[in-house]
């Protein structure tokens, strides 16, 4: 089982050590470092190299949302789950517009967190249905004009959260092609991974 890197970032000291707590009962999750702000959370994630980042939105001086545009501007690859009191979609939509890979309230139950955890690091998307359903109302992404009808498809299955196994089986198709399909999405969508893809299918209307 790969080691997951965690990267704890929220401004109250007793949220940081019950999440290191609790997450260090898992064999398969590490915590390498503490933030108590958005800028310390820069700081840690170049330091350290965290794969996902639990992120609090709000944090005072540079808040969560910053904190995000911050690191894509700085080159981190680490997946970040925003972990909030406040999942209502003004609160959130700004932070997975801004390349946050899901959400979960600070009250949920602690096995679905790390399951969260392994979900964002394995390169799919969490989010709640009410956020899902905001971010998909009423848009269109012209990008997605350039897809062939198979790609479509295939980004729907990445959309839902599916791996390129689990995407081949279900259309059919060998794991190899799937691997073509997905990286022509990434290509003609012009996102960096395919999380990036899931979420701007969902922000766009384009899936299940």
């Amino acid at each position: 089982m790969a080691e997951i890197r965690v990267l704890l970032a929220d401004d109250h000291a007793v949220v940081r050590r019950g999440l290191r707590v609790f997450l260090e009962t898992h064999d398969d999750i590490t915590v390498v470092g503490e933030a108590g702000d958005g800028a310390e959370c820069v700081e840690q994630a170049l330091a350290t190299q965290p794969d996902v980042i639990l992120l609090d939105l709000k944090m005072p001086g540079v808040d969560g949302v910053e904190a995000i545009h911050r690191l894509r501007d700085a080159g981190s690859a680490a997946k970040v789950l925003v972990v909030t009191s406040f999942t209502d979609a003004p609160s959130v939509l700004p932070a997975i517009r801004a390349g946050a890979a899901g959400c979960v309230a600070k009250d949920v139950d602690p096995a679905a967190l790390a399951n969260a955890i392994r979900t964002v690091h394995a390169g799919h998307v969490v989010l709640p249905p009410a956020i899902a359903t905001a971010l998909s109302t009423g848009v269109s992404g012209d990008r997605l004009d350039h897809l062939t009808a198979r790609e479509r498809e295939v980004l729907q299955q990445l959309a839902s959260g599916r791996s390129n196994r689990e995407i081949a089986r279900e259309l059919h198709l060998a794991e190899k092609t799937v691997k073509t399909h997905v990286s022509a999405i990434l290509m003609k969508l012009e996102v960096d991974d395919r999380t990036q893809a899931a979420l701007y299918a969902v922000r766009h209307g384009y899936s299940r």
